[in-house]
């Protein structure tokens, strides 16, 4: 059975990746589990220099293999915002909360609604970093709807739900959504490695 070490310490992210890698001989260890885990600061460009960083991070740390991803929320209208900073789009500090607002202040009266969750999810062991890479295409809406998932899910509705994504179960999220299909990408590689 192998180890392996979730950098995330994101309750709600640590939920979705023990769904996605159940059926594998694979025992997870948040690094919240973790005494001295070290807490990485998100300070590059890009999702992939983020998860880079923490997989790389926590893989040197331990010694096992180690998995991290970065999402982002890219909303056209506003530039690609929040994108690599969405954790963070209303402070250093803020909270999933502040940061919906500030998003649902900054659209106030954009028409273009559009919008799309990007993550990117780095495994890093002895032979280096591979990336999987998943997208969900959608919309902000003018308001909060639903109190399931975390972030900016009670604000974004993907395309053909025809509900926000805290409006859904987290199956039927977990089908539709950008960590899903990174996620199922990591699934097929881990099912090879381990076979």
């Amino acid at each position: 059975m192998m180890t392996l070490l979730l950098s995330t310490r994101n309750p709600g992210k640590v939920a979705e990746m023990r769904l996605f890698l159940s059926d594998l001989p694979i025992a997870l260890r948040p690094a919240s589990e973790m005494a001295g885990a070290p807490l990485v600061e998100e300070d590059a460009d890009t999702l992939e220099g983020n998860a880079r960083k923490k997989a790389e991070t926590l893989h040197a740390f331990a010694g096992l293999p180690a998995l991290a991803d970065d999402t982002g929320l890219e909303v056209p209208a506003l530039g690609g915002l929040p994108g690599v900073r969405s954790a963070r789009f209303a402070g250093p500090a803020a909270d999933d909360a502040a940061n919906r607002r500030k998003l649902l202040a900054d659209m106030q009266g954009v028409r273009d609604r559009s919008a799309r969750f990007r993550t990117v999810v780095a495994f890093a062991d002895d032979t280096g970093v591979r990336f999987f890479e998943g997208t969900c295409e959608g919309a902000i809406l003018c308001e909060e709807r639903g109190n399931k998932g975390f972030g900016y899910d009670r604000i974004f509705a993907p395309d053909g739900a025809g509900r926000a994504f805290a409006e859904l179960s987290a199956r039927e999220k977990n089908a539709i959504s950008h960590r899903g299909a990174a996620l199922r990408q990591l699934v097929g590689y881990l099912r090879d490695l381990l076979a």
